[in-house]
């Protein structure tokens, strides 16, 4: 299969996207219609998430069906039980005698104030999504997740800069293969881990990209307010993991946030990284995690590099014509 530089890469895994282009909200939805070992990570101070509990490893359920990634603050984790829906239809889930139960857990982003607030994912959205997922070539940038995301809210929303969807993968020569996806929503701006160049940030009343650290310096009173961005993502492989292994992976795939977003897991921010394995290659985890890392950074960067301006949030290309 040729390989597509995205998280669908791995084996057993497919992805849908569903947004409003009016709205500028939307859902991300991942489908392992066979189950699959997840763990999760999440390090941000205000989380919306849903059916995290489970994937403590001391928790019984070892596989999870499907993942749905949304905008919409907590009204968007309704987009996950449409998810359940389509799988459910299709025959996918936990074995509980009397049906399938699909386990599908999801995290959220604060966009309602960028487009339509009275406009969220839900139900009907999560079902379109997984209805649309499939292996392959998928967009990224104002997709998904990532329509109504934005960027160095540092300065308030009116100074930030358009984010987006960004997905990334590497295929070995063993085999191994890991991949990425990241609705990149964050307080901080977004800069190059290769070069330190900050690509998307705060304005300044010039509209030149500025520090967002300069700004919090600055400002006496804070322009933010707790759990209004959040960068949510997964990362992927086809190695033979268990939940506690999954964890760990998840954790170290944090550290490719930490080498774009600045700053990260901030009050502000409900940042979650899920962690997902397929089974079918034996690989130390500290391998899988330092790969998850790369691509997670690159993720970050292909949500920037595709992300399109809309009213009020320039893009990165916007300022590099080239």
């Amino acid at each position: 299969m040729k390989a597509n530089n995205n998280i669908t890469d791995v084996p057993g895994i497919k992805v849908g996207n569903v947004e409003d282009a009016n709205a500028y909200t939307g859902c991300t939805v991942l489908l392992m219609e066979e189950g699959a070992v997840c763990g999760v990570d999440v390090r941000g101070s205000a989380p919306g998430t849903r059916e995290i509990d489970l994937l403590n490893p001391i928790n019984l359920v070892e596989k999870v069906h499907g993942l749905c990634l949304a905008g919409g603050s907590a009204y968007g984790l309704d987009a996950a039980s449409g998810v359940m829906q389509f799988l459910e239809e299709q025959g996918h889930g936990l074995n509980v005698g009397v049906g399938v139960v699909p386990i599908v857990p999801g995290a959220v982003l604060f966009d309602l104030p960028v487009g339509d607030p009275s406009v969220r994912p839900d139900k009907k959205m999560g079902y379109e999504a997984s209805k649309r997922a499939s292996r392959g070539e998928f967009a990224t940038g104002n997709i998904g997740a990532g329509c109504g995301a934005t960027v160095g809210k540092a300065a308030g929303f009116n100074r930030a800069m358009k984010g987006g969807l960004g997905t990334a993968s590497r295929v070995y020569p063993n085999g191994l293969i890991v991949g990425a996806i990241v609705a990149v929503n964050a307080v901080g701006e977004v800069r190059d881990p290769v070069t330190g160049r900050i690509l998307a940030g705060p304005r300044d009343s010039m509209g030149r990209i500025r520090n967002s650290l300069d700004f919090m310096l600055e400002n006496s009173l804070d322009p933010l307010t707790a759990g209004t961005n959040t960068t949510i993502g997964a990362v992927a492989s086809n190695a033979n993991f268990n939940k506690v292994q999954a964890a760990k992976i998840a954790s170290m795939a944090h550290d490719g946030l930490a080498r774009t977003l600045y700053p990260i897991h901030t009050m502000y921010d409900g940042d979650t990284i899920f962690s997902i394995a397929t089974g079918g290659v034996d690989v130390k985890v500290d391998i899988v995690g330092a790969i998850a890392a790369e691509v997670m950074a690159e993720a970050v960067l292909n949500a920037i590099y595709s992300a399109e301006s809309i009213e009020g949030f320039p893009a990165y290309r916007d300022f590099h014509k080239d």
